[in-house]
């Protein structure tokens, strides 16, 4: 009967694979680290699920801003300026008024 050795106990593993092998390990449980605690790991999922819900929210307030600004800018037009407009601001920003009228500033 022919007998093979058995490669996994021929005899002790050379230092250098011993140490190749340890570098592996260590570099293994970094990536693994990294997949669960990084910026784009699994626990950073349900903060960036957060902050995306944040910036939408953000993005919806600039938008109505920007769609009064809009409107406003339409309503001093030179071409075809909104009279009640082009009162209210010459009232609020020379202070000119009639001195029978009232103003009520508004923010």
């Amino acid at each position: 009967m022919n007998r093979r050795a058995n490669p996994a106990s021929a005899g002790p593993k050379l230092p250098r694979e011993s140490l190749t092998q340890s570098f592996a390990l260590v570099m293994l449980l970094a990536l693994g680290a990294l997949a669960l605690a990084g910026p784009g790991g699994l626990l950073a999922l349900t903060e960036n699920a957060h902050m995306l819900s944040q910036r939408k929210a953000e993005v919806a307030k600039l938008t109505a801003q920007r769609d009064a600004l809009r409107n406003r800018v339409d309503l001093l037009d030179p071409a075809n300026a909104d009279p009640d407009l082009v009162g209210e601001l010459l009232r609020k920003d020379l202070n000119v008024a009639h001195p029978d009228e009232m103003v009520i500033a508004r923010h």
